[in-house]
C-alpha cells in the first residue's frame, strides 16, 4: 500500500494524449501550469492585504495630526508619543511573529495580526483622550509588526520559482500603496472615519483566508504530509505534476532539521559577523536617515514651509507609488548596490534642499522660494527612498544570511529596523522644535555615512546564488 501510494504521488497528474489529442505532454504541462496558477495569485492577493494594512497603519498619523490634536487637545509631546508608539508595538510584533507563525501557521499569524489591527482601529475610533488613542495605535503597530514578517514569508513559500521574485516585490508595493492612499483620502475624511477605512483590508484578508491553502512548507515542517500534498496540489493546479517539487521541499526540510539551532550569541561568531553587520547596518541606515519622520509628518512639514499640505501630500503619495513600482523592475537589472548608492545620493540632496528651505524661512530670506524648495526637497527625498533604500535592504537581508541563522539574524535585523523607526518618529517633532534646518542637515549627514557604508561593506548580490553570495562574504572576511 505504501509503495502504491508513493507511486501514485509521484506520477504526473496531467491528461494523456488519448484523453486529449490537442496537446503533447510537454505542451499540456506548460498550459495547465499557466491556467492553474490562479490559486497562487489569489493567495498572494489575500496575503498582501496584510501589507496594505501595514501601509494604512503607517500612513494614518500624517494627514490626521492637526485634527486629532485639535479635537482631543493633545500637546506636541502627546502626539509624538501617539505617532511613534506604532513602531514600539511593531517591535513587539516583529519579535513574536516568527514563533507565532511557526506555532499556529502562516494563516494563523495573519488572522492574529488582523485581530490586533481591528481592535486597534476601533479603539482609535472611539477614543476620547490620549490613553485609548495610544492603546489603539500600539495594537495596530503590533499587527503591523507581525504582517511585516509573515506576509513575505508566506508569499515566498507558496510561489513557484519563476514567480517568487515578482510576487514578493508586490509586498513592498502594497505597503507603499496603503501609505499613499491614507495620505490622499486622509485629506478628505475625518480622522475617525479614516480609522474605519483601516478595517477594510482586514475584512478582506480574514474572508480570503478561508479560501486559500496554508503554506505547504509549514505543513511539511510539521510532519503533516497529507495536508502538505493537498495544499501544494491546490496551489499548482489539479492537473499539475507536483512530485519533483514535493521531493525538493521534503529534502530541504530534512536538511534544515539537521542543522544546529542558532541562538543570538551565535551571530557574533567570526564566520557570521560580516553578514550580520551588512544586514543590521542597512536597517540602521534605512531608518535613521529620517524616513519615518518625513512619512509620519509630511503634512506638517509642508504646512511649516508655507506650502499647501493637501496638494503636497497627494503629490508625495502618487510619486511614492510610481517610483516604488519602477524600482521593483530595476532591482534584478541594475543591481542592488547601484540602486542603494543612487538612492542614498538622492536622499542627501533631498535633505539638503529641505534644510535650506527652512534655513531661508527662519532667517526670512527669499521667502517666495521657501515652499518650492521644501516641496522639491521632500519629493526628491521620497522618490529616492522609494527607488532603492526602501526595498533593497530587505532584499539584501534575505540573501546574505546562511540558512541556519536566517531566522535569528532576520529577527535581529527586523528588531533593529523597528527600533530605528521608533527612534526617528519619536524624535522628529523635538528635532524640528530645536532646529528645522538642523534636523534635515542631520539626516543628510546620516545618509552620506550610509553611502560610505554601502560602498565599503555591502557586496553586489545580483545574479548570484545564495551559496555564492555567502562564499564571497566569507572569502572577503
Amino acid at each position: 500500500m505504501e509503495n502504491r501510494a508513493e507511486e501514485e504521488f509521484r506520477s504526473p497528474l496531467i491528461l494523456t494524449d488519448k484523453e486529449d489529442g490537442c496537446y503533447g505532454d510537454e505542451e499540456k504541462t506548460v498550459k495547465s501550469t499557466k491556467e492553474d496558477r490562479w490559486m497562487v495569485y489569489l493567495s498572494t492577493f489575500v496575503a498582501v492585504c496584510g501589507a496594505y494594512e501595514f501601509g494604512c497603519c503607517a500612513g494614518y498619523s500624517s494627514p490626521t495630526q492637526s485634527a486629532i490634536r485639535e479635537d482631543l487637545n493633545l500637546s506636541i509631546s502627546e502626539y509624538s508619543l501617539f505617532g511613534s508608539i506604532l513602531t514600539f508595538g511593531a517591535m513587539i510584533g516583529a519579535i513574536t511573529s516568527g514563533p507565532i507563525a511557526d506555532f499556529v501557521g502562516r494563516k494563523g499569524a495573519m488572522r492574529l495580526a488582523s485581530g490586533f489591527c481591528v481592535a486597534g482601529w476601533l479603539a482609535i475610533y472611539f477614543s476620547k483622550g490620549a490613553v485609548p488613542l495610544d492603546i489603539g495605535r500600539m495594537a495596530t503597530g503590533y499587527g503591523m509588526g507581525v504582517f511585516s514578517y509573515v506576509v513575505p514569508v508566506f508569499i515566498a513559500e507558496i510561489a513557484p520559482k519563476d514567480l517568487r521574485g515578482a510576487l514578493t516585490t508586490i509586498n513592498q508595493f502594497m505597503i507603499v500603496a496603503g501609505v499613499s492612499v491614507s495620505f490622499i483620502i486622509g485629506t478628505l475624511l475625518a480622522w475617525r472615519t479614516l480609522a474605519l477605512v483601516g478595517l477594510i483590508p482586514c475584512a478582506v484578508l480574514l474572508l480570503g483566508l478561508f479560501m486559500i491553502p496554508e503554506s505547504p512548507r509549514w505543513l511539511a515542517k510539521g510532519g503533516r504530509r497529507r495536508e502538505f500534498e493537498v495544499a501544494l496540489q491546490k496551489l499548482r493546479g489539479s492537473k499539475a505534476d507536483i512530485s519533483e517539487e514535493a521531493v525538493e521541499i521534503q529534502d530541504y526540510i530534512e536538511t534544515l532539521e539537521r542543522l544546529p539551532k542558532a541562538k543570538i550569541v551565535d551571530l557574533f561568531q567570526r564566520r557570521y559577523l560580516r553578514s550580520v553587520t551588512i544586514g543590521v547596518g542597512l536597517m540602521v541606515v534605512q531608518q535613521l536617515g529620517g524616513i519615518n519622520g518625513v512619512c509620519f509628518y509630511t503634512s506638517s512639514i509642508f504646512e511649516t514651509a508655507g506650502f499647501n499640505p493637501d496638494v503636497g501630500t497627494i503629490t508625495y503619495a502618487i510619486l511614492q507609488v510610481v517610483i516604488t513600482g519602477l524600482g521593483a523592475t530595476l532591482v534584478d537589472r541594475a543591481g542592488r548596490k547601484p540602486l542603494l548608492l543612487v538612492s542614498g545620493a538622492g536622499l542627501v540632496i533631498g535633505c539638503l534642499l529641505t534644510g535650506i528651505s527652512f534655513y531661508l524661512k527662519v532667517h526670512e530670506l527669499a521667502l517666495k522660494t521657501v515652499p518650492v524648495l521644501a516641496v522639491t526637497g521632500v519629493l526628491v527625498y521620497i522618490g529616492s527612498f522609494s527607488a532603492g533604500m526602501g526595498a533593497v535592504p530587505w532584499v539584501v537581508m534575505s540573501e546574505i544570511f546562511p540558512i541556519n541563522i536566517k531566522g535569528v539574524a532576520g529577527s535581529l535585523a527586523t528588531l533593529v529596523n523597528w527600533f530605528g523607526a521608533w527612534l526617528c518618529s519619536y524624535t522628529f517633532n523635538y528635532l524640528m522644535t530645536w532646529s528645522s534646518p538642523g534636523t534635515f542637515i542631520l539626516y543628510a549627514a546620516i545618509n552620506a555615512l550610509g553611502i560610505l557604508f554601502v560602498t565599503i561593506v555591502v557586496p553586489e548580490t545580483k545574479g548570484r546564488s545564495l551559496e555564492q553570495i555567502q562564499s564571497a562574504i566569507n572569502a572577503s572576511h
